[in-house]
């Protein structure tokens, strides 16, 4: 079986993409927002019909875990009431393509973050998310500012009470970011790549996974360049006292393989160990053309795991044994179906 962790609705309804924006221009009008439409399960079946299910098909996956679009997350726009509100017709979007596709996707929920607001909100939707919609992890964005860094490192002690819930839900998070509203910093190019690394490095520095140790963490986009600079941190870890990165983050800290070219994925997995690893594409994602090198679309990352070179039991635990480790929910959901 190949479980793709790292997908989202990239190609959401337009209507959807519409209420966004006449909810923003409500909020800066100082009006009520407007009424969330009617959207029908047509158009949803023909947006994914379209688009996920058929690339899906076509590359020989099985199961993707599905979440709202993350560069609309838009965390820094509104406040935490604005944010709340486009973040549950945002899972419950997702729930509804999970509804008509039960085969194919599962649900990871985006969460309602606000510059300068409290976790309240943040842990009320995550707990409906998994106790009522059946998701299976969440999406944690570290720079709810959309490249400013006004917020506190992962390590503080604001985040517990989320991780806390976390744990007693037994759901992982990705740390993925938003648009960037800095613009130093495209969003794609350098945002993502900022924030996986920044978020590595904070988790280096701290003692996170000495007070949470089930706590787990999926780093996107193959980890930013951690796994290039795998030296850089190793020796940092050292100089600032630091156990070994393998035991201070490694049972804890896992990598996907959105990464777009096949030397990068060598290196992934040569320089990171194989326990750490899951399958992602993030396919219709930041990346969506084809290479012109090899003729292959560059998110078509099962290409580049099936030519690494590895053995099948290792191809095996970055398809899928690694992800049902990591998301215990999904591991429950696919031993009901016999899997």
């Amino acid at each position: 079986m190949i479980i793709d962790i790292h997908g989202h609705y990239t190609t959401a309804p337009e209507l959807h993409n519409q209420w966004r924006i006449d909810q923003l221009a409500a909020y800066a009008a100082g009006q009520p927002s407007p009424e969330y439409p009617e959207i029908s399960d047509e158009i949803i079946r023909e947006t994914i019909e379209q688009n996920q299910l058929k690339l899906i098909k076509e590359r020989g996956s099985d199961l993707t875990i599905f979440s709202p679009r993350a560069s609309a997350m838009g965390h820094h726009e509104g406040d935490q009431r604005i944010s709340l509100e486009w973040t549950v017709a945002c899972n419950n979007l997702i729930k509804r393509v999970v509804d008509l596709f039960p085969e194919d996707f599962v649900g990871v929920a985006q969460l309602p973050q606000s510059p300068g607001a409290d976790l309240t909100e943040t842990i009320k939707e995550m707990e409906r998310c998994i106790n009522e919609l059946g998701f299976i992890g969440v999406n944690l964005n570290p720079d709810p500012s959309g490249g400013q860094w006004q917020t506190v490192p992962l390590t503080d002690k604001f985040w517990y009470p989320l991780y806390e819930k976390m744990v007693e839900l037994d759901v992982p998070a990705m740390i993925h970011v938003s648009a960037s509203c800095n613009h130093n910093f495209h969003a794609t190019g350098a945002h993502y790549m900022n924030a996986d690394t920044t978020a590595f490095m904070q988790l280096l520095q701290g003692n996170l996974f000495g007070d949470f140790p089930t706590l787990r963490f999926i780093i996107p986009h193959g980890g930013g360049a951690v796994p290039y600079h795998w030296g850089r941190y190793r020796g940092l870890a050292d100089m600032l006292k630091q156990p070994s990165v393998d035991t201070h983050l490694m049972n804890n800290v896992f990598f996907d393989t959105c990464v777009y070219h096949q030397p990068g994925i060598d290196l992934l997995v040569d320089v990171i160990d194989n326990k750490n690893i899951l399958f992602g594409s993030e396919m219709i994602g930041a990346v969506r053309g084809i290479d012109p090198q090899t003729g292959n679309y560059f998110d078509d990352t099962k290409r580049y795991i099936d030519a690494a070179t590895i053995s099948e039991e290792e191809r095996t635990n970055i398809f899928s044994k690694n992800a049902r480790t990591v998301f215990p929910r999904l591991d429950a959901k696919l031993k009901e179906r016999g899997l």
